[in-house]
């Protein structure tokens, strides 16, 4: 492949694209339920027993969808900037800690290890990386 196939194959606008559109998705979903959403069925005067249970009803969707689209930006990482570069690369490093957070959030639910904190911190934890992701430059836009 020549060096002009490989910059222009950098610079997809389809993969930028995609990236923004999933980090979108799922960045401002974590952080809008848990800043704005549940706070404010706090504030209607929904009972906070009921609080709780949509909260654990929808913080295990969101990590979800978060782990599909950081599955996504990191399939476009990788057709950017090839393998290698990915795990050097800050936004790879990060796209995997949300990975290991996000099975750790359902591995902690799945084995029976009742913790109060722990779902939280890692849901805490993936949406602050998810902000960290959104501070770094789109792949192929680097230079």
């Amino acid at each position: 492949m020549s060096r002009f196939a490989i910059s222009e194959r950098r610079r997809s606008p389809a993969a930028v694209i995609s990236w923004q559109l999933a980090q979108t998705f799922w960045v401002g979903g974590l952080w809008l339920l848990h800043f704005v959403v549940l706070p404010a069925l706090g504030k209607v005067g929904l009972a906070p027993l009921l609080v709780d249970d949509i909260a654990s009803a929808l913080r295990p969707l969101l990590v979800g969808f978060a782990a599909f689209c950081v599955v996504l930006q990191a399939m476009v990482l990788v057709q950017v900037t090839g393998l290698v570069r990915f795990v050097r690369d800050l936004r790879g490093q990060l796209l995997l800690t949300i990975l290991l957070l996000a099975a750790s959030f359902f591995v902690e639910r799945v084995d029976g290890f009742e913790s109060v904190y722990w779902p939280v911190f890692s849901y805490l934890a993936i949406a602050c990386c998810g902000l960290m992701l959104v501070l770094q430059p789109l792949p192929g836009r680097e230079d």
